[in-house]
C-alpha cells in the first residue's frame, strides 16, 4: 500500500500488468454471483414467454376444437343414437361415464355433450346427464394414478385413498345434484341467467377459426371432423397443463398447509381455486396422490377440497357453451354448477362430520382386502354399462 499525495487515504496497488480487482465497482461488475443471477433472470424470462406462448396455443386449439366438434356433431348422430342406443337420460349418463373412462378425461366429454345437444342428438336433460357422467368418469383418473403408485411399491391404503375418496365424494354429491339440477331445468328457474360473450370474441372466431373449420369440413367426413375436434380438445388440455408451474414437493414449502387442512371451509375454497386456475379437476385432485403418499396431507382433510374442485371444474365447459352461441347450453352448465354447490354447502353446513366419517369408513372397507377392491372395481365399470343398456 502507498499513500496518495493528495489525501491520507490508502490506494490499493496491484502487480504490474494486471487490472485492479479489489475495488467495489469492478468487483461488483465481474462478481460470479452477479453473473449467475443475471443468467437466472434471463432463464426465467424465457420460461415465462414459453409458457405464455403455450397458453395462447392451447386456447386457440380449444376454440378450434369446439368449432370442429360443433361442425361434425351431426356425423356421429347414428353412432350415438343407434350403435350406443343413447335415447334416454339413463343412457346419456352411462355413455358420458364410460366415454370419460375411455379417453381418461372428463372435460372433452362434457364439451362433446354440449355439441351433441347443439346438434339435436340429445335433449337438454340428456346433455345434463351426460355431463354428470363425464364427471363421475373423470374421478377414476385419480384412482388410476393411485394404482400406479401401488404397482411401484407404495402402501395400498395410502395410495388409493385419494382416488376412492374422489369417486365417493363425487358420486354422493353429483347424484343428488343431478336430481336437483334436473328439477331446475324442467321448471326453468334459471333459464334467464345468461352470459354474453361479446362481439369481439365472435369476430376473432369468425376471422381465425371459421376458415380452418370450413377447410377441414371440406376435406373430411362429418364424423371424422368431430373426432378431429375431440382429439384437438384433448391436446389443448394437455398443453394447458404444461403451462402451469411445476411444484417441487418440499416440506418447507407445504408446511403452511398443515395449518389449513383442518379447516373445511379453507380446503373447500382451496380446491375450488386450484381447479379454476388449472381448469382440470383431474390435475387438481391428482396433486393429492403424491402429497398423501409422502404424508403431507391426510385423507380425512381432503373431502371439502374435492367438493370445491367438483364445482369449478365446469369453468372450461362454461366457456365452451359460450362458444357454441347456444343460450340453453350455457343454462345447462350453470344449473350443473349451482346444484352441486347447493348440495356441497348443505353437507358442509349440516352434516359434515358424519358425512366425512361415512366416506372414510367406505375407503377403509375397499382397501381392507383384495376381494373388496375387486368388487369395487367391477362395480364402477358395470354400473355405467348397465345404464347404457337400459
Amino acid at each position: 500500500m502507498r499513500e496518495s499525495p493528495d489525501s491520507n487515504l490508502a490506494v490499493p496497488t496491484t502487480p504490474k500488468g494486471q487490472p485492479p480487482t479489489n475495488t467495489p465497482e469492478l468487483a461488483g461488475a465481474i462478481s460470479p454471483q452477479f453473473g449467475a443471477e443475471t443468467i437466472k433472470l434471463a432463464w426465467w424470462a424465457r420460461i415465462r414467454i414459453g409458457k405464455l406462448a403455450l397458453f395462447i396455443v392451447s386456447l386457440f386449439l380449444f376454440v378450434l376444437a369446439i368449432a370442429l366438434m360443433k361442425e361434425g356433431a351431426h356425423g356421429v348422430a347414428p353412432l350415438v343414437q343407434k350403435t350406443f342406443s343413447v335415447t334416454n337420460t339413463a343412457n346419456s349418463l352411462g355413455f358420458g361415464w364410460l366415454f370419460s373412462y375411455l379417453i381418461m378425461s372428463g372435460s372433452p366429454v362434457a364439451a362433446a355433450s354440449l355439441t351433441f345437444f347443439d346438434a339435436g342428438i340429445i335433449n337438454k336433460l340428456g346433455a345434463f346427464a351426460m355431463i354428470n357422467g363425464s364427471r363421475l368418469g373423470a374421478s377414476f383418473i385419480v384412482l388410476f394414478i393411485g394404482l400406479i403408485y401401488v404397482l411401484r411399491g407404495r402402501d395400498r391404503s395410502t395410495s388409493l385413498s385419494m382416488g376412492l375418496l374422489s369417486l365417493a365424494v363425487t358420486a354422493t354429491t353429483y347424484i343428488p345434484g343431478f336430481f336437483l339440477g334436473a328439477t331446475i331445468l324442467q321448471t326453468g328457474w334459471l333459464d334467464k341467467i345468461q352470459l354474453q360473450s361479446g362481439a369481439f370474441l365472435y369476430s376473432v372466431i369468425d376471422l381465425a377459426i371459421d376458415p380452418l373449420t370450413a377447410l377441414v369440413a371440406s376435406i373430411l367426413p362429418d364424423w371424422l371432423v368431430f373426432c378431429a375436434g375431440l382429439g384437438i380438445i384433448w391436446l389443448s388440455f394437455s398443453l394447458f397443463d404444461k403451462c402451469l408451474p411445476q411444484m417441487s414437493i418440499k416440506e418447507s414449502r407445504v408446511g403452511w398447509m398443515s395449518r389449513l387442512v383442518y379447516r373445511p371451509v379453507i380446503m373447500f375454497v382451496l380446491g375450488a381455486l386450484i381447479t379454476m386456475i388449472s381448469m382440470s379437476v383431474s390435475l387438481s385432485l391428482s396433486i393429492l396422490v403424491p402429497l398423501s403418499a409422502r404424508g403431507f396431507v391426510r385423507r380425512e382433510n381432503i373431502v371439502p377440497y374435492i367438493m370445491g374442485a367438483n364445482i369449478t371444474t365446469f369453468i372450461d365447459t362454461l366457456f365452451a357453451a359460450v362458444l357454441l352461441r347456444n343460450p340453453p347450453a350455457f343454462t345447462i352448465i350453470f344449473v350443473e354448477m349451482f346444484s352441486i354447490t347447493m348440495i356441497s354447502i348443505s353437507i358442509l353446513a349440516i352434516m359434515y362430520q358424519k358425512y366425512r366419517k361415512v366416506m372414510l369408513v367406505f375407503v377403509t372397507w375397499v382397501t381392507a382386502s383384495n376381494r373388496n377392491l375387486v368388487l369395487f372395481m367391477v362395480s364402477i365399470f358395470a354400473l355405467p354399462l348397465i345404464l347404457l343398456l337400459i
